[in-house]
């Protein structure tokens, strides 16, 4: 069985590697073009480029994935079968392409969480648990039919970054059971259930602004699960304040009042606090909060 993978981020390294691993044939892998980065703005590769060539495979590198010569080349591998970890949306000519199919792993327990940033909003929105889903690419985006899932636990104090890292491990495993599922011809699709379905669409500028007229556990939860980036925020005295950790307090403030201390800085919602413990007002650069008030002190004060 002849496998093209298509992924651009570390989340899809981990899936490249388990395809490897599990002795299966990856012919080629599609991946974004090498972008600028640094002080001197080198041309570097993507995490999946990087694995790629470690592994001795092709790799192909499309500014545009209708231009017929990428197509023309995709064909020339003669894949049986695609997964797309982490890539974007994908037109007809290209998923249609494998006789087996194209299939994704999508970082949510589908139909909940369709869209761009499934863990941040399973982690703002507080839920327990989560997880990836294997499922077939149709023409609507997250809408194909499911052939596995994995679920795993959010941990109350978890961040995005933290289940991110914990979702990669599983979903690697996930796909290359995925694959052995199709190898073998044991596919049972599951059709998703749209009264099920909720949205997880892409994080604005605006997403990320800081309601302090909402309860402490909206607050912490936003908090958590835009760490470390974007990163919640709310503005003072014209300039951005962003905030990475906090903690709920017993301490009651009005929403949005400010009472900075010489070890704390704590902050009211709807029906508490929260005490800050990392943050990066604009213009410097990120802080634990200890370090932030002694370099800082009576910034908030007022």
């Amino acid at each position: 069985m002849r496998i093209v993978f298509l992924g651009t981020p570390e989340f899809a390294v981990a899936s490249l590697e388990a395809l490897i691993e599990h002795q299966f044939n990856v012919v080629a892998v599609v991946t974004a073009p090498d972008k600028p980065s640094g002080r001197g703005l080198k041309l570097t590769p993507s995490p999946v480029k990087t694995c790629a060539e470690k592994h001795g495979i092709p790799v192909l590198q499309p500014i545009k994935l209708k231009d017929p010569d990428f197509i023309q080349e995709l064909a020339s591998f003669q894949a049986d079968l695609q997964f797309v970890v982490a890539f974007r949306m994908l037109p007809e000519v290209v998923w249609n392409m494998p006789p087996l199919g194209t299939y994704n792993l999508h970082g949510s327990l589908l139909p909940k969480y369709r869209g761009a940033a499934p863990i941040h909003w399973a982690v703002m929105n507080g839920d327990l648990e989560t997880g990836v889903t294997v499922f077939k690419l149709k023409h609507e985006i997250d809408t194909g039919d499911i052939i596995l899932r994995k679920t795993i636990s959010i941990g109350r104090t978890e961040t995005t970054s933290e289940v991110h890292d914990r979702m990669m491990l599983i979903g690697a495993e996930a796909l290359a059971e995925s694959a052995k599922m199709i190898e073998n011809q044991e596919i049972n699709y599951l059709p998703q259930r749209e009264e099920e379905v909720s949205l997880a669409p892409k994080l604005f500028k605006e997403t990320c602004l800081i309601d302090w007229s909402q309860s402490t556990e909206i607050v912490y939860n936003k908090i958590r699960g835009l760490a470390y980036f974007p990163g919640a925020y709310f503005l003072f005295q014209g300039k951005t304040v962003k905030l990475f950790a906090s903690k709920i307090s017993p301490t009651n403030l009005q929403p949005g009042e400010i009472k900075e201390t010489d070890q704390k800085l704590l902050i009211g919602c709807l029906d508490g606090s929260l005490e800050i413990l990392e943050i990066q007002v604009e213009g410097k650069r990120k802080m634990e909060i200890g370090e932030f008030l002694r370099g800082n002190s009576g910034m908030f004060r007022t």
